[in-house]
């Protein structure tokens, strides 16, 4: 795995922490796709797997349920960014010699950013132009997302990096254009 690898699976845990930290334990333990190294390696541990698809449980089923996906989003703010940044350092400590304490700070930030976008920009705009209708398919389309982006970051990592350029890009466009609206409707 590489930097690039690392930036998708920590923009991957800005939508949900513990579908890439279970992609990466899982691919870890099972293959040959990625070789953690020192005290990361206790990810490959059976009662870590199984703490993480708990947890994926949990967040699955709690944030499809209105009121409840707001409160998780809360508790949220502080494990998204926490998992991005292991997730950052283990993947990207592996081949490069990025000093362990600059790549969990990169892997913060960027889960951060993504979970902030989500939890403060695009979940609320959808909870309000469908009345919560919208949420569950968000949901589940972020899900998908992060499953997606976690796995592609670890077999084609350069993939993820033009769908994050193209992501931030539209993400950017959207959030102005909702700009533009909100001072025109002033």
């Amino acid at each position: 795995m590489d930097v690039i690898a690392a930036f998708g699976l920590s923009a991957s845990a800005g939508l949900n922490a513990y579908i890439p930290m279970l992609v990466v334990s899982l691919l870890a333990r099972f293959t040959g796709l990625i070789e953690l190294s020192g005290g990361w390696r206790a990810l490959e541990s059976w009662w870590v797997i199984g703490v993480l698809l708990v947890l994926s449980l949990v967040e699955f089923f709690a944030d499809k349920i209105p009121a409840v996906n707001h409160i998780n989003d809360i508790i949220q703010t502080f494990i998204r960014p926490t998992a991005g940044a292991i997730l950052f350092a283990a993947s990207a400590n592996v081949i490069t010699e990025i000093h362990p304490i600059l790549s969990m700070i990169a892997g913060l930030l960027v889960a951060g950013g993504v979970h902030a976008v989500k939890s403060l920009v695009v979940r609320p705009a959808v909870t309000v132009t469908t009345a919560g209708v919208g949420d569950v398919p968000i949901s589940v389309m972020e899900d998908v997302i992060a499953t997606t982006l976690s796995v592609l970051s670890v077999l084609i990592p350069i993939l993820v990096a033009i769908i994050l350029v193209i992501l931030s890009v539209w993400l950017i466009w959207w959030i102005s254009n909702r700009a533009t609206k909100n001072q025109a409707q002033s």
